[in-house]
């Protein structure tokens, strides 16, 4: 975890100028191909679901922007980011929330996230999320492709945590296709 100096880092006139703003966030969302990504996955049986969280997690973590997190009057460029996912309970139309720590492999990875989200009980488990800051929030809606998505938001302009979103894929043009959304803060 680095603190940012802000009279060295160059994205500093831009923080401070978005900063004002009350939702300082661009919401992107864009139908992507993920067939090769599918194929493997398929060869490998390794769920869907899991592995587009750890392959999402994984690509976060490769792009240095999206590990920035406004902590009080500081910036933080976090070493690792991990994902925070919704989950359906079995037998249930409810979902939970699961915590899990990345893992340098997809299969450690969806390994781990399956036995803590088949183990978890309770829906929403605050001490995995409470202060922390170095996490992605994941969702997905695998019952219809869409073209927009909001997620549930408060109004806290220091709320410096990208949500990432996914639909159900579809076929076009001998391509596998998945609606996805991202927000970032500026």
């Amino acid at each position: 975890m680095e603190i940012i100096n802000f009279d060295i880092w160059d994205r500093t006139t831009h923080f401070n100028f978005f900063r004002r703003m009350d939702y300082p966030q661009y919401l992107i969302c864009k139908n992507i191909d993920i067939t090769n990504f599918l194929t493997q996955l398929r060869k490998k049986d390794i769920s869907f679901y899991y592995g587009m969280i750890y392959a999402a997690t994984y690509a976060l973590n490769q792009i240095k922007e999206f590990k920035y997190r406004i902590v009080g009057d500081k910036v933080i460029l976090h070493d690792t980011i991990h994902p925070s996912f919704t989950d359906m309970t079995d037998g249930s139309e409810l979902f939970k929330m699961v915590t899990v720590d990345m893992e340098d492999s997809i299969e450690a990875f969806v390994e781990k996230a399956k036995k803590k989200a088949d183990s978890q009980k309770d829906y929403f488990v605050m001490k995995d999320v409470e202060g922390r800051v170095d996490l992605i929030y994941i969702t997905c809606i695998p019952w219809v492709s869409f073209t927009n998505l909001s997620h549930t938001i408060s109004f806290n302009k220091d709320d410096s945590i990208p949500r990432l979103a996914w639909g159900k894929y579809f076929e076009e043009n001998e391509k596998i296709l998945m609606p996805f959304k991202h927000t970032i803060l500026l």
